[in-house]
């Protein structure tokens, strides 16, 4: 509704409120004078007050639809990580959870679920945590959201992963132990010592104990998580416990050790330059049982210390060079000086700590850093030549005669046999000819020094009268020469017998 108001300032109020006012205002007089003048100026002038502003159109509808539309986007982005309606692993629902919170709630599911042990005077309760049970919960349902994620309605309510539960040996036992004592008997431990009868380390056996079967209890446990329920009874029934330091554990601890014990010692490349005596090594060493139901074994790096000024000693050598012999064509025969590598010890700076360090983790043989210094070898031909003609013989080192003497070689009747022969066995004493039939038999004929088949240096106590034919084919030395041949000829010796 509109309100009249009076103006006696026509022409300003009309410019005021016209310039104020959105609605239009109407000042023309109510009445016009009759004479046609314009009317009496006081008269008064009536004007249109504004009207009320309309109400703003509200558009509630508007803003609802938008906000059921992001819930609705908003719920198709969240069921991309989420695991289908319906689905299950072990037995614990996991539908419509994030694959974080479903490991989660499988795992804390496993840990709460119950076993009461029954029949041990009054029922005893343990929890899957207790028992140190657990299952692959990521992998599981890693698995179940890729078969079944919540935005694929055709893989909705599938059926339930199956979850193995394991449980930890040590662990359970401990807690079943707790929970009823009473059906427990001690195992006995395997151990082992060192034996300074045998300088080996033996052992005692372990013997069984009893207790709850911990495989029974796991069973029931994963009957009871597969099934969805929260507990389980189980009998508690006796069965035999292992100990956790079995024989075969122990034996085979001992067997490492002593291989340390076998292989003790400094060493460069594979020799045992300084051997480690047995019993020495093993009191280096500590052998304690640890938890795993073996044994950590440790060494003594101070103990150690006590060698390590003793083996430059050992160690510090000058090379030895090689004499070998040879025949003609470079062969060698006989080796009359082995080689001898040099070597000095490096710096000896924590070998104790080293060494101590390899005995622990069950290596005997240290490697030594050292420098190595080669050996020369200086190679002689030998060769033998016998005379016919002169009856005598030369012994020859590189071309050159070292030793000659005269012989008795083989009557004309025996000759001995000419050309160019080796030298194949050598005997130190033997009969010859003391056979049935024989033309001749000589007892303990010394140095004998084969070259052709029945023909042969060797020393002569028969007769003297070297110079001359004399025997049946062989080449008669004195006993003396025959001795030192017999050393200087190697097997292979190439022996050239000539007129």
């Amino acid at each position: 509704m509109t309100d009249l108001t009076t103006r006696t300032e026509a022409d300003d109020s009309v410019d005021r409120v016209a310039s104020d006012q959105t609605e239009p205002i109407d000042d023309r007089p109510s009445t016009p004078p009759a004479d046609g003048s314009g009317g009496d100026a006081d008269a008064p002038v009536y004007a249109w007050a504004p009207a009320e502003p309309a109400p703003r159109k509200r558009r509630t509808g508007l803003w609802i639809g938008v906000g059921a539309a992001v819930a609705a986007v908003g719920l198709v982005v969240s069921s991309i990580f989420l695991v289908a309606p319906g689905a299950a692993v072990g037995g614990v629902g996991v539908g419509l959870h994030t694959p974080g919170a479903a490991v989660d709630a499988v795992n804390q599911r496993l840990a709460e679920t119950t076993v009461v042990l029954t029949g041990a005077g009054g029922d005893v309760e343990v929890t899957g945590a207790d028992l140190g049970a657990s299952v692959d919960a990521a992998a599981l349902v890693d698995a179940a959201y890729s078969a079944s994620p919540a935005w694929n309605p055709t893989a909705w309510f599938p059926a339930s992963v199956d979850a193995p539960v394991e449980i930890d040996p040590i662990a359970a036992t401990a807690a079943l132990r707790e929970a009823v004592p009473e059906l427990y008997t001690d195992p006995v431990e395997a151990t082992l010592a060192f034996d300074a009868g045998s300088t080996s380390y033996v052992t005692t056996p372990s013997a069984e104990g009893a207790g709850i079967d911990v495989e029974t209890v796991r069973v029931a446990l994963q009957d009871a998580f597969a099934a969805g329920e929260t507990s389980v009874d189980v009998e508690a029934v006796t069965a035999p416990v292992d100990a956790i330091t079995t024989t075969a554990a122990a034996d085979e601890v001992a067997a490492r050790l002593n291989g340390i014990l076998d292989t003790a010692g400094f060493y460069v490349g594979e020799e045992r330059v300084v051997p480690v005596d047995r019993a020495v090594a093993a009191s280096w060493l500590t052998v304690t049982p640890d938890d795993s139901g073996s044994f950590a074994i440790s060494a003594d790096a101070a103990a150690i210390e006590g060698m390590i000024g003793g083996l430059p000693e050992a160690v510090n050598r000058a090379a030895v060079d090689a004499r070998v012999i040879t025949n003609s064509r470079g062969d060698v025969l006989r080796e009359e000086i082995a080689g001898v590598t040099g070597r000095e010890l490096g710096d000896t700076t924590g070998i104790a700590e080293d060494y101590a360090a390899q005995l622990a983790a069950g290596e005997g043989a240290f490697a030594l850093p050292v420098t190595e210094t080669e050996f020369a070898t200086t190679a002689i031909a030998r060769t033998i030549e016998v005379n016919l003609s002169s009856q005598m013989t030369y012994m020859f080192e590189n071309g050159e005669v070292v030793r000659s003497f005269p012989i008795s070689s083989g009557l004309p009747g025996t000759p001995t046999p000419t050309g160019r022969f080796e030298v194949f066995a050598h005997v130190s004493m033997q009969d010859m000819g003391c056979f049935e039939g024989a033309e001749y038999c000589t007892e303990n004929v010394p140095w004998v020094v084969y070259f052709s088949p029945d023909i042969a240096f060797h020393g002569t106590y028969w007769h003297n009268n070297f110079g001359q034919q004399m025997s049946h084919g062989c080449v008669n030395l004195p006993v003396a020469t025959a001795k030192y041949l017999f050393d200087w000829t190697p097997t292979g010796t190439e022996v050239w017998v000539h007129y």
